[in-house]
């Protein structure tokens, strides 16, 4: 067994339908009263060479942790600002950040970098308001090319 699937076995992960990885909820914040929504939830999120997040958004603010393995490209399409890329990882003085918040509504994905030693990173990623399907919205590889031609690689990578 690689030390992806002894990850996945350990932790309890299952794939992540649609935009690829694996997941397990860990943790949502309790229902207040007269609410309908608990106001944040968290997963525990593994991704693969293979298994990477396909670039999706979201109606709630997300951020992203960086756990263990190797770094990620995250890569956000920006519809005013362009194309932001950000390394999440471990080596803070190399310029890879621990964490980052993708704002609500902006377009999103992640995969390992290019020159991935392990062949897996585990992350964490935290929404508020908690999780919920109807706020997710899987990119279409054609319209997001349209739409910001510069990144038309990337998209290409990080849809399927």
């Amino acid at each position: 067994m690689h030390e992806a699937e002894k990850i996945i076995a350990q932790l309890g992960l299952k794939p992540l339908p649609h935009e690829g990885g694996f997941f397990r909820q860990t943790w949502i914040a309790p229902l207040q009263p007269g609410e309908t929504r608990a106001a944040a939830s968290a997963i525990h999120y593994l991704i693969t060479r293979d298994a990477f997040s396909a670039l999706h958004r979201l109606a709630m603010h997300e951020t992203w942790h960086f756990y263990a393995g190797d770094p990620v490209r995250l890569v956000l399409l920006r519809p005013d600002e362009g194309i932001e890329r950000v390394t999440l990882g471990g080596d803070v003085l190399a310029g890879q950040q621990p964490q980052c918040t993708v704002p609500a509504g902006i377009w999103q994905g992640a995969r390992l970098v290019d020159d991935a030693k392990h062949g897996w990173a585990l992350l964490g990623c935290t929404v508020t308001p908690a999780w919920d399907a109807c706020d997710f919205m899987l990119g279409e590889r054609e319209g997001l090319q349209r739409e910001f031609p510069a990144a038309a690689d990337e998209i290409a990578r990080l849809t399927r």
